[in-house]
């Protein structure tokens, strides 16, 4: 009974490792006709449904189908952004949603939700070693004999029929018109395809990701040593609590007076000196109070460490309270001056990236505070922050940032809304396809012909085209690129 109970269990090992390489490979096949060559589009959300489903087929203990398709759920809706349109964001957020479908899998996801981002850390270092790991496993047999030995031995042993059966057929096709016209009809190039280095490179880079998803691994804790050991911290000797509080007042004094002078300047609307705009006023603010922000949450989080003087502190808990709110108005601030700016020059893809890093610090600010006050932990804090920058590029994903840029410097340019900066159709022609309804906009609002309006339309048809040249492969599809295309011929029916 026990041996047939050993076979069973030696049986059944043996039918999941093949099912595991059988899958293996499939998936490393349809990345390659997927991904390989072809524009980024639908491919990218059928590849990232594939891999979580293959994640689930081969997971040790596979889940219910009930659970199975929850999981499937939550990957779709992960990577629903990928077929609005190809993004690096919408692409970054569908592998972080397969591995965590991969670690929830081998139950190696934690309970606690701020322990997540610490796991993912010690995931990723895996994942260039876990298939070299695992090769070098399995290519060693329990006996002390290699694999490839055995296999090499296997190969040896077909080699004279192989060669003796070429010479026989040599013969036949030299003695037989109908063979050597068959021999003379198979057409191998196709074989110097996949004889391509940049093809190998694709697929061992593939291969390394989807082995890592379907076995993954973490790295392990360090341990702590058990032996109390006295260190000699610096933070704790250059930061005590008189030097917290010196810190702390001269900090508040310094962002007092800057706050001060935004308030007059930016929000009452003060006059400035001579010689100085507030253009200039508001260039030279709009980033260095960001990174003086950043700089300030850096600098509170190793105050109020945990054991340290300013977690015990009354005063310097109210010191750096009422620090983070000044930093927390001086991001508002940044937001004024970059608002006051765009209007001066225009919107970029630059200034509205810099205007959303804005809000996502003066968020941070906030849970510091609010981790302040709760005494909650530095993991809840930077889980926070992660679960507010998945949320910003889930939903950035699907946003044409590009084609609202366009549509925001025409609507509020000098030629259109009579009011504001003249407009740069250079810039427009730069930010691609997505510019034409707002190109369209333009030329339907103003009726001179000048030389600026014949460029404008010379860079829409330009863009038309660039954009009619793209692929047409279905695995390029995407749902913006398919508005654009309806909008170009209802366009096209109009001018006719």
């Amino acid at each position: 009974m026990q041996l047939m109970n050993a076979e069973w269990l030696v049986m059944g090992r043996s039918f999941h490792v093949k099912r595991r390489a059988t899958v293996f490979i499939a998936m490393i096949a349809l990345t390659d006709f997927l991904i390989f060559k072809q524009a980024p589009g639908f491919n990218l959300f059928l590849l990232s449904i594939s891999l979580a489903a293959a994640v689930l087929l081969t997971a040790r203990k596979r889940p219910s189908p009930t659970v199975a398709a929850l999981y499937l759920g939550l990957s779709a809706l992960a990577v629903a952004p990928l077929l609005e349109a190809p993004s690096v964001s919408g692409f970054i957020l569908s592998m972080m949603a397969i591995i965590l479908i991969a670690l929830r899998s081998a139950r190696l996801l934690p309970k606690t939700p701020s322990a997540i981002p610490l796991t993912l850390l010690r995931f990723m270092p895996v994942i260039l070693i876990r298939l070299p790991e695992t090769c070098r496993f399995y290519l060693r047999s329990h006996s002390g004999r290699t694999i490839f030995g055995t296999v090499l031995k296997s190969l040896t042993g077909w080699m004279l029929p192989l060669a003796m059966g070429v010479v026989f057929l040599l013969l036949f096709s030299a003695a037989n018109p109908l063979i050597e016209m068959g021999l003379h009809n198979i057409d191998l190039r196709f074989m110097l395809n996949f004889l391509d280095i940049g093809r190998f490179a694709f697929w061992l880079v593939a291969a390394t990701f989807i082995w890592a998803v379907m076995r993954p691994r973490l790295l392990r804790k360090c341990r702590r040593s058990s032996i109390n050991v006295k260190t000699d911290n610096p933070a704790s000797r250059f930061l005590d609590h008189t030097a917290l509080v010196r810190c702390l007042l001269i900090f508040n004094l310094l962002f007092a007076l800057q706050t001060l002078l935004d308030l007059m300047y930016l929000w009452c609307g003060a006059e400035l000196p001579s010689g100085m705009s507030h253009a200039e006023y508001v260039h030279r603010g709009a980033y260095p109070l960001v990174a003086t922000a950043l700089l300030a949450a850096a600098f509170v989080l190793i105050a109020m460490r945990r054991g340290g003087p300013g977690d015990t502190s009354r005063l310097i808990r109210t010191l750096v309270i009422a620090w983070i709110l000044q930093n927390v108005m001086l991001c508002l601030s940044s937001i004024l001056r970059l608002d006051l700016y765009v209007e001066t020059y225009s919107l970029t893809g630059l200034r509205f990236a810099a205007g959303i890093w804005m809000g996502l610090v003066a968020t941070g600010l906030v849970f510091i505070l609010l981790q302040i006050a709760s005494r909650r932990s530095n993991e809840w804090l930077i889980s926070m922050n992660l679960v507010t920058l998945a949320t910003v590029l889930y939903l950035g994903a699907f946003f044409d940032s590009s084609g609202f840029i366009a549509r925001f410097n025409v609507e509020n340019s000098m030629e259109v809304g009579q009011q504001g900066p003249p407009l740069d159709i250079q810039y427009l022609a730069s930010l691609g396809p997505s510019a034409i309804p707002a190109i369209d906009l333009y030329l339907s609002a103003t009726s001179d012909d000048n030389d600026k309006r014949r460029f404008a339309s010379f860079a829409r048809q330009r863009l038309a085209a660039r954009f009619e040249a793209r692929s047409q492969d279905w695995r390029s599809w995407s749902y913006r690129a398919h508005r654009m295309e309806n909008y170009l011929r209802s366009a096209a029916l109009i001018e006719r």
